[in-house]
């Protein structure tokens, strides 16, 4: 099991991949299998870090069957975060 620390790096990871990858575009998104190949996370961390992101209501995902990921894709609250981290930023 992943360490606290870990575990927040990986939710961070997924929500910026995802945020570049769809362009902060609602109507995308991207395979699980995408995001473990980008990521290189192991898939149950994957898992638990793609669970956690959406009980924040961060992003929406759709499963396979054995707790995979099958389509994730970001919510308004998600765009809406990422841009003012960007916005932060500079």
């Amino acid at each position: 099991m992943a360490t606290l620390r870990e575990r927040k790096t990986y939710r961070e990871q997924v929500l910026r991949v995802l945020y570049e990858a769809v362009e902060g575009n609602r109507l995308l998104g991207i395979t699980g299998a995408q995001l473990r190949r980008d990521l290189h996370v192991p898939e149950e961390d994957l898992a638990a870090a793609c669970t956690y992101l959406a009980g924040e209501g961060l992003i929406t995902v759709d499963w396979e069957p054995g707790n995979t990921p099958a389509m994730v894709t970001l919510t308004h609250a998600g765009i809406r975060r990422m841009e003012t981290e960007e916005e932060e930023r500079g």
